[in-house]
């Protein structure tokens, strides 16, 4: 789909504009203010890591927000990189739990 983001020069406001043909771009407005100066910005795009990345990436002692406890992937993140920076392998029962945490099947075992 050609959803592209404008940013408007008057107010500020960010907002995703569908744009089928260039004639589309003429017709549009801000959706805050109504002003028709806008710039076209670059969108904000996801990229996926994998648990070896994150685990990688992942500090067991800096500070994390609420959306880190949130994440059900975080779930025995930190227990996972201890365990590697002290060279442990906890066995793949410890995999299987932390899998079961992270879908919530372990509830099911309660």
């Amino acid at each position: 789909m050609p959803i592209y983001e404008y940013e408007c020069k008057a107010c500020g406001f960010i907002s995703g504009h569908l744009v089928m043909k260039p004639s589309d771009r003429r017709k549009l407005a801000c959706r805050s203010c109504g002003g028709k100066k806008l710039r076209k910005v670059m969108s904000r795009f996801a990229s996926h890591k994998t648990e070896a990345q994150r685990l990688d990436e992942f500090k067991p002692s800096d500070a994390r927000s609420d959306s880190f406890y949130k994440d059900d992937r975080n779930i025995g993140l930190w227990a996972q990189k201890r365990a590697s920076q002290l060279g442990l392998d906890l066995g793949e029962s410890f995999q299987e739990t932390l899998e079961k945490g992270r879908s919530k099947k372990i509830l099911d075992n309660l």
